[in-house]
């Protein structure tokens, strides 16, 4: 099935909040692009980790603002739901990150951050 560009423009909202937070280490403007239950989760040293996402806001709110950008590589949207994958950049870090995303009303919420460090 075919991604409206309604939806797109939705998801892309969404995933533009998150990465400003990071470039200007600010976690307020992350918070709007994740529903309020919304978890994160990686491995670290082979071991599965999961947190709330406030993890990510304070950890943006103690950092110093730096450069962030990302590309969309994949986009699958069934209705009020999405699943989407980016490859990132924070400063010199690279990540492959996902998310599931759910529609809130008129706005698209991620409600799961799943990444890994590249």
């Amino acid at each position: 099935m075919e991604v409206t560009k309604e939806e797109k423009e939705g998801v892309i909202r969404a995933i533009d909040f998150y990465v400003e937070g990071g470039r200007k280490a600010d976690g307020k403007i992350t918070a709007k692009a994740f529903a309020d239950t919304a978890t994160m989760s990686w491995t670290e040293n082979g071991v599965l980790k999961s947190v709330p996402i406030k993890v990510l806001y304070d950890g943006f709110d103690s950092s110093e603002p730096m450069d962030a950008h990302y590309e969309l590589t994949y986009l699958n949207v069934a209705k009020n739901v999405a699943i989407a994958r980016i490859e990132s950049q924070f400063g010199k870090n690279k990540f492959a990150d996902m998310f599931t995303l759910v529609k809130d009303g008129e706005q698209w919420k991620i409600v799961s951050k799943v990444y890994q460090s590249k």
